[in-house]
């Protein structure tokens, strides 16, 4: 790894900092290097704060050093006025010797406009440096830019036998500390979805609560109202998004989004992009995750498995047994698979 991957990785380690609390901007780190050592550094913490180098310049304690240092970002610095003044002008204006970029922005208001701010003014600019790696990093919001629809986590535990319950009633299949990595996905994401027949089974609140974060967005696809105002996914606790065929209206935290069944899929993801949602779990149940892979409209898929669990009768795990997992972890007597589909 040269010196440029070196400060780009770091770029991304302050980023990932972030995680769950920047929607719906990026996750972008900056690090600033004097002479081979870092006098500066700084990520984005949430949307309408300061962006990751402004964070890193006002963290440089001698700032006659600037002109003389290079000045490393996860992704291209923005190009214009949002709740913030644009960082490509800031570069400019204090004149940094150079700026290295992890990933250009796709997003319509940059795509190349801070690079440019920057070459123009005479500042040697150079980009992709561990490009994969940033791209990676933020996969959401590169899906909802360029996809135009938010990125798709599928999640369920199974048995070992394969189904997600036994005789059609709620069964707990994971263990605690699998209890735990779910909550963390919960805060790590924008958004929850489920759909009708979860709810009214299982009456989930969807809320972050065995680790520290914000809860997510709720989205409830519940086409004729089924589930009654009082249940958990009602409370006030986060923002509700209830997809459904009867209503448009918006009470205090609950917003009811009326939507056509007909090409049901393309819909509500026209819908989540208006919304600005940028990454979802699809929770289930089962009717709800088999009309995602049958449509190959999904990015990733937890599996969790209780192997040593048999509950020979219940509703059928979704298949997905085509693929084979790029991760497994193991949480004692659970596994949980990662999978993707365009890898």
């Amino acid at each position: 790894m040269n010196t440029d991957e070196l400060y780009i990785k770091r770029c991304i380690e302050l980023a990932q900092k972030a995680l769950g609390k920047t929607y719906p901007n990026p996750l972008v780190g900056s690090v600033i290097v004097h002479e081979g050592k870092i006098i500066g550094e700084g990520y984005h913490h949430k949307a309408g704060e300061n962006h990751a180098e402004i964070n890193a310049i006002n963290s440089v304690e001698n700032k006659a050093l600037i002109p003389e240092s290079t000045i490393y970002v996860s992704l291209e610095p923005c190009a214009h006025y949002g709740k913030t003044p644009p960082c490509a002008l800031k570069i400019k204006e204090l004149g940094f010797k150079k700026v290295v970029i992890g990933a250009m922005d796709s997003h319509d208001k940059v795509n190349g406009k801070g690079k440019k701010i920057i070459q123009d003014a005479g500042i040697g600019a150079v980009s992709g440096v561990l490009e994969k790696e940033c791209i990676e990093l933020n996969k959401r919001f590169f899906t909802y830019h360029e996809k135009k629809r938010p990125y798709i986590i599928l999640k369920w535990a199974e048995s070992g036998d394969g189904f997600l319950d036994k005789d059609f009633k709620p069964t707990a299949i994971s263990n605690t500390l699998v209890n735990q990595f779910v909550h963390q996905l919960r805060a790590d994401e924008h958004a929850i979805l489920v759909g009708t027949q979860t709810a009214l089974n299982d009456n989930p609140s969807l809320t972050v609560r065995n680790v520290e974060g914000i809860n997510p967005f709720r989205i409830l696809i519940d086409l004729d109202l089924k589930v009654p105002e009082d249940f958990k996914i009602y409370t006030p606790e986060a923002p509700t998004l209830v997809i459904n065929s009867k209503k448009e209206e918006t009470k205090d935290h609950i917003k009811f989004i009326k939507i056509e069944k007909e090409n049901f899929l393309n819909n509500l993801m026209t819908v989540l992009y208006k919304e600005q949602i940028q990454s979802v779990i699809i929770e289930g149940g089962s009717y709800t995750l088999q009309q995602f892979i049958k449509e190959g409209l999904w990015d990733k898929a937890i599996v969790i498995r209780n192997k040593s669990l048999l509950l020979e009768n219940g509703t059928k795990a979704p298949d997905i047994s085509d693929l084979k997992p790029n991760d497994i972890k193991i949480f004692r007597d659970n596994t949980i698979s990662f999978y993707k589909l365009n890898p």
